[in-house]
């Protein structure tokens, strides 16, 4: 049977080949500029290069590799211009391609899961894949019992073993591995996704979650989710919805098709937690589609959080108290919630300049949401000697808010490789209208 590979000395020499490939690069680089070489020219060979190989890998081995791949994919319009393009394209690639499991392989895992006549239950399935994912891939098929068309989701054989084995290792390799992906951090993208990945492993609890999400969008205007027809530990089946993919529409989509599937990506955002109270989080272009319709097509249920309380009410108030300025209100909540350090000397002010950009697409009736302006944030806070990097290490992000922090980052970072036009906060005063209410009266 050919499964992920996942002798743990073979997945592990794989990634650890990636930081010595930069290094041989970058010495090779340094040797051709010495010669006379173009240093420019060299750079972009140099990025264009390292980013074949990270993802070529992390796509080959799949698993936590790719899921760390894929993770990363949602932040490529913040990598700076000189390595954008090489990352940029091969990110992509992450996002809804993957080298296919053999036949035998599903067939197999289709007989664990559903028994040996499991293709009784079809009127027809096609044996060629319809997509990969990091851990499991999706074919086409025909629902016997009442003729429609369906997509099987399966998990590879090993994925569990695997992911387990490439999270380990991507943690202990987060340092020497952040020179690959320049302006993005490692670490804790690491840590999030060993804390969420063990629950992706029961395809029974991303189909009860489908299930819930269906039925809270049954019949909407603007989000369609596919019914689960059925499910198992290791296999899920839902109706077939076909729509444009978000990756073909950040590619070459034109300026309408642009900003409506932007507008149709922050409805659902910013609506799911106060409708359903739930947070679809997995946020990347694979998992979001377009319909004819004009509706946002939503897959992949694996990664859901509970939200009871809808978004959270202290990040709706930080976020109400910043758009008004209101510097003392904004650090005291802060400090209140725990989002600056235990003795950290900052003034109110100061925080309330660095969360200013944050708000500004709430300032208006309209923001374009542009790598251009998620790049200058990413370089504005990442500079280590720029005085907004100092307030940021003033500053602490709870446990409890750092899963819908990393949505919504994730979600913007979408929005901006799609160069969109977003009437977010015509979006989010429909479903947080107190963040833009005058405050209740008191005594």
């Amino acid at each position: 049977m050919s499964d992920i590979p996942r002798r743990t000395a073979s997945r592990t020499a794989k990634l650890a080949g990636l930081p010595l490939g930069v290094a041989g690069r970058a010495a090779a680089g340094f040797g051709r500029r010495l010669t006379g070489g173009d240093r420019d020219e060299i750079a972009a060979q140099l990025a264009t290069k390292s980013a074949e190989q990270l993802f070529e890998v992390l796509g080959e081995l799949k698993g936590g590799a790719m899921k760390f791949g894929q993770a990363l994919s949602v932040f490529e319009a913040a990598v700076p211009d000189e390595y954008a393009e090489p990352y940029r394209e091969a990110l992509t690639k992450l996002q809804s391609a993957a080298p296919p499991m053999p036949m035998a392989d599903v067939d197999y895992m289709l007989t664990q899961q559903f028994g040996r006549s499991w293709r009784s239950r079809f009127a027809d399935f096609d044996e060629t894949p319809a997509a990969s994912a990091s851990i499991g891939q999706v074919h086409r098929a025909v629902w016997k019992r009442d003729g429609r068309e369906v997509a099987v989701k399966v998990q590879y054989p090993g994925a569990e073993e695997a992911l387990r084995s490439d999270l380990r290792q991507l943690g202990r390799m987060s340092r020497i591995l952040q020179p690959l992906v320049p302006g993005m951090e490692i670490k804790p993208l690491v840590a999030e996704l060993k804390d969420r990945m063990e629950e992706e492993l029961d395809y029974r609890d991303e189909a009860a979650y489908q299930r819930e999400f269906a039925a809270f969008y049954e019949d909407d205007p603007d989000v369609k989710i596919p019914r689960v027809v059925g499910s198992a530990p290791k296999a899920v089946i839902t109706e077939w919805v076909q729509g444009r993919p978000l990756a073909s529409i950040i590619r070459d989509g034109t300026r309408e098709e642009r900003d409506h599937a932007g507008n149709q990506l922050a409805r659902f955002h910013y609506s799911a937690p106060d409708r359903a109270h739930l947070l679809h989080a997995d946020p990347h272009p694979g998992n979001f589609g377009i319909l004819d319709d004009g509706r946002l097509l939503v897959l992949d249920f694996g990664a859901v959080a509970r939200m009871p309380d809808g978004m959270p009410p202290e990040l709706v108030t930080m976020t109400k108290y910043a758009l008004e300025g209101r510097s003392g209100d904004l650090m005291a909540l802060m400090r209140s919630a725990g989002f600056v350090r235990d003795g950290a000397r900052i003034e109110s002010e100061q925080i309330l300049g660095y969360l200013a950009p944050f708000t500004e697409p709430l300032g208006s009736e309209e923001f374009h949401f542009s790598r251009r302006w998620i790049q200058k944030q990413a370089e504005r806070v990442g500079d280590l000697r720029s005085p907004e990097a100092a307030i940021g290490r003033s500053l602490n992000l709870p446990p409890r808010f750092l899963l819908v922090h990393r949505v919504t980052m994730g979600t913007v970072g979408i929005l901006c490789q799609l160069d969109s036009h977003v009437r977010l906060r015509e979006i989010v005063a429909e479903w947080q209208p107190e963040m833009f209410e005058p405050d209740a009266p008191t005594g």
